[in-house]
């Protein structure tokens, strides 16, 4: 029986003796780390082609904190706050949301204050009442809220394009009433009036181009905005 003790002791003693040569034929050359500048007292052993240190002297020459929990080993490394992030340029500021939420709307206003002169126009209706006064003074009320909302210098330079718009509206409105009131109400109009009218078309894109430019949060110009 201690016969047989003695050469499982032996055995197993020899086949540690053969996984340390092992682990030895496959130890490189032991170098020394350095770190910012710093060089770590315990060397670094490499084993199997990869390179081990030691966590504590690690958490030294890095100025971290090592925590042995019972299942892991955590290693914490300060990061200075000039490298947490990179240096970055100065940016101009946006379109304010409040801005933008206020500027759309006011370019429904116009749509639809456009809308209802140029569908007038369209069915040889004379103009008759305020209403096309009363769209103006609402449109142009709005405007003034859409001014008070304005609160960095794109919203600023989103602000003069919102007027720009508004005046080619209020004028190409005032041209079509003009006409209308000079023409009889029951002489035909030519059914292709709204398509070929150049005034109304770059109105019409410089809405488009506002409200891309608004949803982007982005200031921008356009040549149809002015």
């Amino acid at each position: 029986m201690n016969r047989s003790w003695n050469f499982k002791y032996l055995f197993l003693f020899g086949l540690i003796l053969s996984l340390a040569g092992v682990l030895l034929a496959q130890r490189g050359p032991d170098k020394r780390l350095e770190v910012n500048g710093k060089t770590m007292e315990s060397p670094v052993v490499q084993i199997g082609g990869r390179s081990y240190v030691d966590v504590e002297t690690l958490a030294q020459i890095t100025n971290g904190v090592v925590a042995v929990q019972p299942d892991r080993i955590v290693l914490t490394i300060p990061t200075a706050a000039s490298s947490a992030a990179p240096p970055s340029t100065p940016q101009r500021e946006g379109i304010s949301r409040e801005f933008a939420r206020e500027a759309i709307g006011l370019l429904a206003e116009m749509r639809e204050w456009r809308g209802a002169v140029g569908t007038t126009r369209a069915y040889n209706v004379q103009f008759t009442g305020t209403w096309p006064q009363d769209y103006r003074d609402r449109v142009e009320a709005d405007l003034q809220r859409v001014a008070l909302a304005a609160s960095t210098p794109s919203d600023q330079d989103a602000l003069q394009l919102l007027r720009n718009e508004f005046e080619n509206v209020s004028s190409w409105a005032n041209t079509v009433i003009a006409e209308r009131q000079n023409l009889n109400a029951t002489k035909t109009v030519d059914p292709n009036m709204t398509q070929n009218d150049q005034s109304l078309a770059k109105i019409s894109a410089c809405s488009n181009f506002l409200s891309s430019m608004l949803v982007s949060g982005t200031f921008a110009d356009s040549p149809n905005c002015h």
